[in-house]
């Protein structure tokens, strides 16, 4: 039916009767000569995903799991099955010259699921430090995948947070509902960027729907910027109250400056989840840092800071 509306939503002065009835009769019989037709998607080979990061004096997470078939029925079950185990994980400090071996450990999780994650021993002091280049080994499988991140030693530094309350409607003549600011200076060399989280009350920190930013339109300026609630990408969104918080509520911040690969597997992850499911969208590749591998080993300068919205 696609191809009778934009048929018949040409201009038809150039076109004559008997074309269009021509073409006409051809879109009719394509739609009433109906074929089934079956693809066979061939199921990808099993590749090994990374999500690893440290945090300005913070220790390093490394979370190992294997990818699934796009058509897998997802359960717990196969949510277990796809944490990778034994792996030798190990993480360098370029400047130090110093290492530490990560060793697996497993959390419970309010689903009744483990959650295994690679940390330092108990006892290590090996933290992350501003403006220190941080590699990435990983050998599992009889593979090796290493990788490498900086934590920036400087970059977009968040001044101050200030709300706006949200103007009332028709619909809503009292609300209840605040938009957040915060207020950024960012130095005068180009290529700074930035990730950030925020969280309401004791809940815990979630990254903003679109996260990740530069400074090419801002650099060397002081400027404003809303920053829209985080949010848990595992829940709907409900668009009416999206991006806003309430009266009453403490907000923490967290921002991040990042490096530039950091920033752009955030950046091609966000665009690919927001389009999921849009036929219309461009395909993007997800840029990942991890030759061989999905995912990203990112280092992240983390600052914090909270405001208070009375009633």
């Amino acid at each position: 039916m696609d191809y009778l509306h934009n048929l018949f939503s040409r201009d038809m002065g150039g076109i004559s009767a008997i074309r269009f009835f021509v073409a006409l009769s051809l879109a009719i019989s394509w739609i009433g000569c109906e074929k089934n037709i079956h693809i066979q998607v061939a199921s990808p080979a099993q590749q090994l995903v990374v999500e690893g990061y440290i945090e300005s004096y913070q220790s390093p997470v490394v979370i190992l799991t294997r990818s699934f078939s796009y058509f897998s029925r997802l359960d717990t079950g196969l949510i277990s099955s796809l944490f990778v185990h034994q792996a030798r994980v190990w993480v360098m400090d370029e400047q130090l010259h110093d290492s530490v071996m990560l060793q697996e450990n497993a959390r419970d999780t309010t689903g009744g699921i483990l959650f295994y994650a690679y940390r330092i021993p108990a006892g290590s002091h090996f933290v992350g430090l501003p403006g220190h280049a941080y590699d990435l080994h990983i050998q599992v499988g009889g593979q090796q995948y290493v990788a490498r991140t900086t934590i920036p030693a400087s970059g977009i530094e968040l001044d101050s947070l200030y709300y706006m309350l949200v103007k009332p409607t028709r619909e809503q003549p009292d609300t209840d509902r605040v938009v957040l600011f915060g207020r950024f200076y960012d130095p005068p060399q180009l290529g700074n960027y930035a990730r950030y989280f925020t969280r309401v009350n004791h809940e815990p920190f979630y990254p903003g729907y679109h996260s990740v930013a530069d400074d090419e339109v801002v650099n060397g300026t002081v400027f404003d910027f809303q920053l829209d609630r985080g949010v848990n990408k595992n829940q709907p969104i409900d668009p009416s109250t999206y991006g806003t918080f309430r009266l009453g509520d403490t907000i923490t911040v967290k921002f991040c400056d990042i490096d530039k690969a950091t920033y752009d597997f955030w950046r091609t992850w966000e665009y690919a989840f927001s389009t999921n499911g849009n036929p219309f969208s461009v395909p993007i590749q997800i840029l990942g840092n991890i030759p061989g591998a999905l995912g990203y080993w990112g280092g992240y300068r983390v600052m914090y800071k909270s405001i208070y919205i009375p009633r």
